[in-house]
């Protein structure tokens, strides 16, 4: 079986623990930058160039895209998919889950509970907004932001008129968000494999954040879910058709609240705080997933006509 793991980095914690796992298996295994791919376009035929050479068909990919680099990662993905390769976060779902306001509205679309949110360009009136979404306390946040970077919690209706004035001013699209009080600064993150969950911890702010997020300085410990919350991160990750993924909920008085689904979500957190090998349970599903074979060594193969619409 071939592998290609498409990180920018090999060092990161994330790739080292999927390159030992699939190397573990035996498998013929290669990070692959997806930054320096190149990709030829001909009629009825698909390449990928990499650094300079023409890069073999793998069986499969496991794609590990940065944020800022949706969419020439997306284009990645989907060209391998094209060439009938295996990828454990396809592109579509990879750039559906990378738009906050598209992925809740896909979630709210399959009945999947979340905070009330309200979303409006920047010639809307901050009353009204702040109106619908409830009342202060508010948490606003930039659909461009990641890792908790460009969300703010906002305590009173004129600390917010003014925030939201503020950002509309610099014509930056916001979400506006009811805050959950007694969830107090923790979350609960899911790791979804294959339509099972196979392991959660949970996230708790540092003192005086609101944001649980571990780069922002908060904690992780493991956290068994509840029968609730186990369906309600299976069906956030079959709605955003995400084969791995991270189902980040918070606890309220009405039950979990899906806030976001992570399409390449890190090991290190949940490995770390679990003692549960998720890289090996990632290697389990591209084994049930894919049959390897094809010619050693290929290097072109025709465009499958069933993936023209992927």
């Amino acid at each position: 079986m071939r592998i290609y793991i498409l990180s920018r980095n090999k060092e990161l914690y994330s790739t080292k623990r999927l390159f030992e796992e699939a190397t573990a298996k035996g498998w013929e295994v290669r990070v692959i930058d997806y930054l320096k791919c190149t990709i030829e376009i001909m009629k009825g035929e698909l390449v990928v160039n990499y650094q300079g050479k023409v890069l073999p068909i793998p069986d499969a990919i496991i794609p590990r895209i940065g944020a800022s680099r949706t969419f020439y990662g997306a284009a990645m993905v989907r060209h391998f998919e094209m060439l009938d390769v295996f990828s454990t976060t396809g592109n579509l779902a990879l750039t559906r889950s990378r738009d906050k306001l598209r992925s809740l509205q896909v979630l709210s679309k399959n009945d999947v509970d979340m905070p009330r949110t309200v979303f409006a360009s920047n010639k809307s009136n901050a009353k009204d907004v702040i109106e619908l979404s409830g009342g202060a306390p508010l948490v606003l946040k930039i659909l461009e932001g990641t890792q908790g970077v460009g969300v703010v919690l906002v305590d009173s209706e004129k600390a917010a008129k003014s925030v939201l004035d503020a950002f509309y001013g610099m014509d930056v699209n916001l979400l506006v968000q009811e805050y959950i009080e007694e969830a107090g600064g923790a979350d609960i993150r899911a790791f979804v494999v294959n339509g099972e969950v196979v392991g959660a911890m949970k996230r708790q702010g540092a003192e005086g954040d609101f944001r649980s997020n571990l780069h922002q300085g908060g904690s992780a410990t493991a956290y068994k879910l509840n029968r609730k919350e186990k369906a309600t991160a299976i069906a956030a990750a079959r709605a955003m058709g995400l084969g791995v993924c991270g189902v980040d909920m918070i606890p309220s008085a009405r039950g979990p609240l899906v806030m976001e689904v992570n399409s390449s979500p890190g090991l290190e957190g949940i490995e770390k705080s679990t003692s549960i090998n998720i890289a090996a349970k990632i290697m389990e599903f591209i084994e049930k997933s894919v049959r390897p074979g094809g010619p050693e060594n290929l290097q072109k193969r025709k465009i499958k006509k069933d993936n023209i619409g992927a």
